[in-house]
């Protein structure tokens, strides 16, 4: 009779993974700690195999790995986690099952098939959506007005996937019309609270585009749906379209660099001799986007040159 799990001692899947770590850093295959982080990670997969009815590693696919790495990708564009943690994640599966003995395994590349951006990336090129005409040809091809309001929001309004999604745009536009701002925190990074400028009619219009969409909800997200439901669905396809939200709010960065220096922003070519006018803009930037910390803008406009 065929064991479970490639024989490894263990009919849980997770137990099974973690045995074959132990098993390689015995070998001096893996570091002690090594060990320690995949396992950890392995687990955290198995558990997310499970709601999908994998219980074995004999059924753990490429594409079932891509699918948990996207799911990955997705977190690390809403900073709900860091990419070097959603790498980590892709990476223990790749180990475990090489060290289980799965010769016809292929790793699965978690920047090129998942989409989990680099861990330390400074951007060289300038996001494809800072052309207007570019990134309103990818948003014709988004069907429902609701996937339409979250683009805008997060081109327009540099808002999250998630933060544009329980925006209740109602409140937002008064609010907008009433102070000249907008508060934003829920499905903020730790819920923190921050203020975005209304600075032109263009994000007014983007307001009243998603309450439209919102309808009676409290948010522009479907009422009917959760968080989950909603991100794995409708939200997802929304990103393939437009070639992913970070890459809109990383067009609106470029945008504000380039209204508070005078000068496009690096990874558009743009070269500023003003390091105090450059760190400036980056603090604001990096204030309106919910980082907190400048450095995490050269993600979205370039380095300091």
């Amino acid at each position: 009779m065929a064991t479970k799990n490639y024989g490894l001692g263990y009919r849980e899947m997770g137990r099974a993974g973690c045995i074959a770590l132990e098993r390689a850093g015995s070998a001096k295959q893996l570091s002690h700690e090594s060990v320690k982080k995949y396992s950890l990670a392995w687990v955290q997969f198995t558990s997310w195999a499970k709601e999908h009815n994998v219980k074995q590693m004999e059924r753990i696919s490429p594409d079932l790995v891509k699918q948990y790495g996207q799911e990955l990708a997705q977190k690390v564009d809403d900073s709900e986690i860091k990419s070097s943690t959603a790498q980590d994640r892709v990476t223990a599966v790749n180990r475990v099952l090489h060290f289980a003995g799965r010769s016809d395994w292929k790793p699965v590349s978690s920047t090129k098939e998942c989409g989990i951006a680099q861990r330390i990336h400074i951007r060289e090129g300038k996001p494809d959506a800072l052309d207007r005409n570019v990134y309103l040809e990818r948003l014709a091809s988004v069907a429902s007005p609701r996937g339409v309001a979250i683009c805008e929001l997060a081109r327009n309004l540099g808002l999250r996937s998630k933060e544009a999604s329980l925006l209740d745009a109602r409140k937002a536009l008064h609010q907008a019309k009433e102070s000249g701002f907008i508060r934003v925190k829920d499905g903020s990074k730790g819920g923190r609270l921050r203020e975005i400028p209304i600075i032109n009619k263009g994000q007014l219009d983007t307001l009243q585009l998603a309450s439209q969409a919102q309808g009676s909800a409290a948010a522009v997200m479907p009422p009917d749906l959760n968080w989950k439901q909603w991100r794995q669905g409708e939200l997802r396809t929304v990103r393939e379209a437009v070639g992913g939200l970070h890459e809109l709010r990383s067009a609106y960065a470029c945008e504000r660099y380039e209204a508070i220096t005078g000068h496009a922003a690096p990874c558009a070519g743009g070269q500023i001799l003003d390091k105090d006018v450059d760190y400036g803009a980056r603090l604001v930037i990096s204030e309106e986007l919910g980082h907190g910390r400048t450095d995490v803008v050269s993600e979205y406009v370039g380095g300091r040159k």
